[in-house]
């Protein structure tokens, strides 16, 4: 038996096509929900529209600081773990979650499988960077989504067997457009007819009034009119440094509450371009269905295929002027690649095909008994 741990809106949507082909091949697992994204908005909307099943266990890791989340994960999950005695634990991404819970495995020997292995920023005031190399070295299987992944997992000598299977962001963009269509009326409220998409959410941004002040500049003066949906970090720190009001004043600026996901992909197939400084967007956006070019304020990016594959351009988090520059020149048709650099939307199916087989080792080597 498996166990399958989210905790977060990312990873409820890179889960959902995972979870969907463990069931359709009889892959016996279970489902634990340890609810660090704790609002409606955040997390159980995500979990409603994905059509996500219902948990069969809870882990209240919360709000607090990063080690009081990491550690409530550990506590919650060494709980189900010493119940349920899995063959494996399944974990995605890079929140104090996913560190807690892979933790909380390999200290009592249950081997561990990191779906999105071998992502890196480089940039170390990135908490989840810190997150994501210590699970990468102490996973039993490493789920990479490119082959750029795998190649940096095998340069750092990781323990664990490489499989590289597309990203499952991908799987949920064309699993989930038609529905989002058809249910979404978000589109109904937005105010222009041409309109750029903006979301951020990163401490490293928000939490810093000179780089917050930054993208509100970038947004207030954005030469198309932006639509930006605000995550709730962000809108406290925006209250906190006293930027709301001149967004609130702008009339080219649509400020939208946090949104589920068929919004937000709903507006990802409608919008101009994109200005974001999520990792998960510049996946989406490079989606057969979606294909938008997007403009990353952040100083490295740890979706450097996007950049390759000519779907991003990374224009730093500092320079108001110099962003919008970058903005004002491009080409609305800009050439995108030829294709997502991603894969093909069966990752979920190729990773619960390795699942099935069973072939799990502790970071020893050894095979888990």
């Amino acid at each position: 038996m498996i166990l399958m741990v989210v905790g977060t809106r990312p990873e409820i949507v890179k889960m959902a096509s995972v979870v969907d082909a463990c069931r359709k091949l009889h892959v016996d697992h279970q489902i634990v929900h340890a609810t660090q994204h704790y609002d409606w908005e955040m997390s159980g909307q995500f979990l409603r529209e994905l059509g996500f099943p219902k948990a069969d266990h809870h882990v209240d890791v919360g709000s607090g600081s990063p080690a009081m989340q990491t550690s409530k994960a550990m506590i919650g999950l060494e709980r189900v773990i010493l119940k349920e005695n899995p063959d494996a634990v399944v974990v995605q991404g890079d929140t104090n979650t996913v560190l807690g819970s892979a933790l909380a495995s390999v200290k009592i020997r249950i081997p561990v499988c990191h779906v999105e292995a071998g992502l890196r920023s480089y940039d170390t005031r990135m908490p989840e960077e810190h997150n994501r190399r210590l699970v990468d070295h102490m996973s039993s299987v490493l789920f990479a989504p490119t082959s750029h992944a795998a190649a940096t997992l095998r340069r750092e000598r990781t323990w664990g067997r490489i499989v590289v299977t597309g990203n499952t962001a991908i799987d949920a963009c064309l699993e989930f457009a038609e529905k989002a269509m058809d249910k979404s009326r978000i589109l109904d409220h937005i105010m222009f007819q041409e309109f750029v998409l903006a979301t951020f959410h990163r401490a490293e941004n928000v939490d810093y009034r000179p780089t917050l002040g930054t993208i509100v500049k970038v947004l207030a003066e954005c030469p198309v009119p932006v639509v930006f949906p605000v995550h709730p970090r962000t809108m406290d720190r925006l209250r906190k440094f006293h930027l709301v009001r001149r967004l609130s004043a702008c009339e080219k600026v649509q400020l939208l509450p946090a949104l589920g996901y068929l919004d937000i992909l709903s507006l990802m197939m409608r919008c101009t371009f994109v200005i974001t400084d999520s990792g998960g967007i510049q996946e989406e956006a490079t989606a057969p269905n979606i294909r938008k070019f997007v403009f990353v304020l952040r100083r490295r990016t740890d979706r450097p295929e996007s950049v390759r594959a000519g779907f991003a351009r990374v224009v730093g988090d500092h320079d108001a002027d110099s962003i919008l520059r970058a903005i004002r020149h491009v080409n609305h048709r800009i050439p995108l690649g030829q294709k997502s650099p991603y894969g093909d939307g069966k990752a979920g199916l190729r990773i619960a095909r390795d699942l099935k087989h069973g072939s799990f080792t502790e970071p020893d080597g050894h095979p888990h008994p």
